[in-house]
């Protein structure tokens, strides 16, 4: 028995290939947590441990290293970057194709 499967190709943002409004914002927050988690990893810390460094309770440290993004501005986001050691640089240019939709994105 074979079954057709029907394959979309992804717009390389998954949150807007399942229709979410603030897609790109989402993806942002999502690339600059998996960049947090990887510094705690990293520094070995536990939930506990990385609450403390950034200010906050380990509940919020579980939520975000869930992807629970809510409740996590990206200026926020920046912060807890910082707390961890890491430098955060905001770069504007010129989009390389003209009349393409300009973007946002993390350059690790």
């Amino acid at each position: 028995m074979n079954q057709e499967i029907n394959v979309q190709s992804s717009s390389g943002n998954v949150f807007e290939d399942l229709g979410f409004v603030n897609s790109e914002e989402l993806l942002v927050k999502a690339e600059l947590v998996s960049q947090i988690n990887d510094l705690i990893s990293a520094k070995n810390l536990t939930q506990t441990e990385a609450a403390k460094l950034l200010g906050v309770d380990q509940p919020k440290i579980s939520a975000l290293l869930h992807g629970k993004l809510s409740g996590f501005s990206t200026e926020r986001l920046f912060r807890f970057l910082n707390a961890l050691g890491s430098d955060v640089e905001i770069r504007v240019i010129p989009s390389p194709q003209a009349g393409s939709q300009a973007r946002t994105r993390i350059i690790t």
